[in-house]
């Protein structure tokens, strides 16, 4: 697969200062954009998915105006995280 270039962006130089101030060892300033990009894009895509889920339920109870007490979601989300607690060893 070919590669692509990110764009140049020009940014003020304290920020450019600052960002090299903070490169780990051996790290080059490409490393650091490319990563910090790749996270950027996870999260939008994470982030999405998470309005679309929102939306679904929103759609859903408008459709049908069914909904669950907030106490039985909060009590089933604290059982997942204390399964999920258990089973790290935490």
């Amino acid at each position: 697969m070919k590669t692509s270039i990110l764009p140049q962006v020009r940014v003020e130089p304290k920020l450019r200062a600052d960002l090299e101030s903070v490169l780990r060892e051996g790290e080059t300033l490409s490393e650091f954009v490319e990563a910090s990009v790749r996270k950027a894009v996870d999260f939008r895509r994470v982030q999405d998915d998470f309005y679309a889920r929102g939306e679904a339920s929103w759609q859903d109870y408008q459709r049908t105006g069914e909904a669950h007490p907030v106490d039985d979601v909060l009590a089933e989300l604290r059982a997942m995280t204390e399964a999920r607690r258990k089973q790290l060893g935490l």
